[in-house]
């Protein structure tokens, strides 16, 4: 089983931090995530979302991160660490839901977020980190992907399930 770190948590010298999600970030993260998905209501704390929410918390090979300014989240994802048995036994990760406060982009937090993720991932042993981003994210997404050391030597499928 791949066990990631309890906590983690980075400062970074512009006064950015960013650390493993907590059971109180969750109305704050609801508000963030709805900046993903524009056409979705926002959604706000129930106990079917905290129950989820805490799920997710408790999962030893998940992490959440969050990025925060000035005490408030601006950023996020979600790094899965996933047992494998090619590559000698070795994990990959995936990252899902990244999103970055609109009026944070392009300020180094994205950058942030994954520099993170691919710590934590190298440290549990992956052979690789990967993620997908949808093409209406556009230039801006694709070029924080590349700066960030990712490239896009494969073709992607996704199939929605409803």
């Amino acid at each position: 089983m791949v066990e990631l770190p309890d906590r983690i948590s980075r400062s970074f010298d512009d006064g950015l931090v960013v650390r493993s999600a907590v059971a109180e970030d969750l109305a704050e993260l609801l508000a963030l995530l709805s900046q993903l998905h524009e056409h979705d209501a926002p959604q706000t704390v129930t106990d079917e979302l905290s129950a989820t929410f805490a799920e997710i918390l408790a999962e030893s090979s998940r992490v959440l991160l969050v990025a925060c300014r000035d005490g408030a989240i601006v950023g996020t994802l979600d790094l899965l660490v996933v047992a494998n048995l090619t590559r000698g036994g070795r994990p990959w990760a995936g990252i899902e839901n990244v999103v970055v406060d609109a009026a944070c982009r392009r300020r180094g937090v994205g950058r942030a977020l994954l520099e993170v993720a691919a710590d934590v991932a190298r440290e549990a042993g992956c052979t690789k980190l990967q993620l997908v981003s949808h093409d209406r994210r556009g230039a801006a997404a694709d070029e924080l992907y590349r700066w960030s050391g990712f490239s896009a030597p494969v073709r992607g499928y996704r199939r929605y399930l409803g």
